[in-house]
């Protein structure tokens, strides 16, 4: 089956904005790169709680964005100190007052220094991220994961018929799922943990991330369960129909991507980047979605703060808005049905 590479859907004015942010952040990265931080002499930083302190201090001052798996500076200490010391993040409490060694305190610092001084996420510097407490490789080939569709798994698509409802009958019954823009795999790897039966596509535009996606489907033994395939959407599935389509895709508009934080400029831009609304590439998917849908499937999509264009370019589709424990319509998630007919097919 051919696999197709796409042109690049960024407007002129995208990269024109995200060329003067980057020049921006390179600028004020520089000024933080020569500052030193303040040293600290043997024997000051005792626990895993004493490190997580200073972090957070540091975090703060150097006015860090958290937007790569934590939330806050506190979250993103505890999980370096964690991470270095071997640590799952659940584990931070037990551990809280134990003492760290000279040789585990250094390594902890050298992650501080790094984050602070380089402004790379965290993720990056550890080559680690969670999601639903689960560990996934990550690297610069591939965006920081962090999407809503992970716990929407879990309260939406369980069958359980508890607070909110469940959007399908049993998840046991679900055969097919694809992941579009599926980037670091995770959320693929999540889908098929939440659909034991079913077999998972996933799709990507860029070898690099499909390279990173590889090594996590390895890692979770998933290699016979889970296939990769590079290029544009749906273009190198064929006529194949699902009864699940999950994509958690690029949909950062003009205004977001000139405004993007220094963190997220060490990210792939194409991962962002939504064109001029932030919907080139959502629009896509609506459109052809119902071409590879089982009558019984649905689409689910997460859009970020997109709703307000998605609601206006497609007023006519009954869409469900979805809400998790830290976003309020960030995800909608919509019938086969409703997507009948909308294709060129």
């Amino acid at each position: 089956m051919a696999k197709k590479t796409v042109k690049t859907t960024a407007k002129k004015a995208v990269r024109k904005s995200a060329s003067k942010a980057s020049a921006k952040a390179k600028t004020s990265m520089k000024k933080i790169a020569t500052a030193t931080l303040p040293k600290v002499a043997p024997g000051e930083l005792a626990t895993l709680l004493d490190y997580v302190r200073y972090a957070t201090s540091r975090f703060i001052e150097a006015r860090l964005s958290f937007a790569h798996g934590t939330t806050d500076p506190v979250a993103e200490a505890a999980f370096i100190v964690c991470e270095v010391l071997h640590l799952h993040p659940d584990q931070f409490e037990n551990f809280a007052m134990a003492r760290v060694t000279a040789a585990e305190g250094k390594q902890i610092l050298d992650i501080i220094h790094r984050r602070v001084t380089t402004r790379k996420p965290a993720a990056y510097l550890l080559n680690k991220i969670y999601m639903r407490g689960l560990p996934f490789y990550v690297d610069e080939r591939t965006i920081v994961p962090r999407s809503f569709i992970g716990e929407l798994l879990d309260s939406h698509f369980s069958g359980d018929d508890g607070e909110g409802g469940s959007l399908i009958d049993d998840p046991m019954e679900i055969e097919s799922v694809l992941d579009l823009c599926t980037g670091s795999g995770c959320i693929a790897i999540l889908a098929s943990q939440s659909f034991p039966n079913a077999q998972v596509d996933a799709v990507d535009l860029s070898p690099a991330a499909l390279a990173v996606a590889m090594r996590n489907v390895i890692d979770y033994g998933l290699d016979e369960r889970l296939t990769l395939y590079k290029g544009d959407l749906f273009e190198p599935l064929g006529d194949t129909r699902y009864d699940l389509i999950i994509t958690n895709p690029p949909y950062v508009d003009a205004q977001g991507m000139a405004d993007l934080p220094d963190e997220c400029l060490a990210e792939p831009a194409m991962a962002f980047d939504g064109g001029d609304d932030g919907l080139d590439i959502v629009r896509k998917i609506i459109e052809q979605a119902g071409d590879h849908l089982n009558p019984h499937g649905g689409l689910l999509c997460e859009i970020g703060r997109g709703r307000a264009n998605v609601d206006e370019a497609f007023p006519d589709l009954p869409l469900i808005w979805l809400d998790t424990e830290d976003s309020e319509g960030e995800v909608f998630w919509v019938s086969a049905a409703a997507l009948q007919g909308r294709g060129a097919s």
